[in-house]
Order: structure tokens, then sequence, then C-alpha cells
């Protein structure tokens, strides 16, 4: 699926979605801004699939943009898997919260 095949209810949710994942995991790592990358590459998925990827302050400049997909792999330090618990579970109760319909 590609974000040209979304039904219109679909399609009017999507930016109010990103907004509110956006706004919520600013709040909960702090950072300066958010990169938001749809990926559909893989066989077999059909669906829609977005990456919001926090972009700290502190970022170097060689991967700022699209040169951030550069720290994937063995280039970082990996956030531990407890964290990344952590913070997904703090984006969704930011979400709730604020009384997204999408939260759920």
């Amino acid at each position: 699926m590609r974000v040209g095949d979304l039904e219109d209810d679909e399609a009017r949710e999507l930016g109010p979605l990103l907004r509110d994942v956006s706004a919520a995991l600013r709040d909960v790592v702090g950072c300066e801004k958010t990169y938001v990358v749809q990926l559909a590459e893989s066989p077999g998925y059909h669906h829609v699939h977005f990456h919001v990827v926090p972009r700290q302050a502190d970022l170097p400049e060689a991967h700022s943009g699209p040169r951030v997909f550069g720290l994937l792999g063995d280039a970082v330090e990996p956030v531990a898997d407890d964290r990344q618990d952590a913070i997904a579970l703090a984006v969704r109760e930011r979400l709730v919260a604020a009384g997204a319909a999408h939260a759920g």
C-alpha cells in the first residue's frame, strides 16, 4: 500500500496522528524536531508504515536530514530495549492524556 492509496478518512487521520506522535515524542525525549519517513519496500507488507525519528539538537550536521540513515546499524550505540519500551509507553500515555482518537 502507498500513501496515495489511502481512503479519504484514513488520509484525514494521518496528519493529526503524525503531529500528535511527533509532539508526544518531543515531550518525552526532548528532541528538537522529528523526521517522518514512510517506507514500504518489504514484500508482503500491505500497509502504510511510518518511522517518526527524533532529531536531537546536538545531532551532527553530517547526520542531519536524509543523512540520519547513516546512523543505522553499527554506527552508534543502540537504545536499550527497556529504554525503547519506556519511551513508547510515555508517548502512548501522552496521546491518551491528550485524548487522541488514535491512541488505542
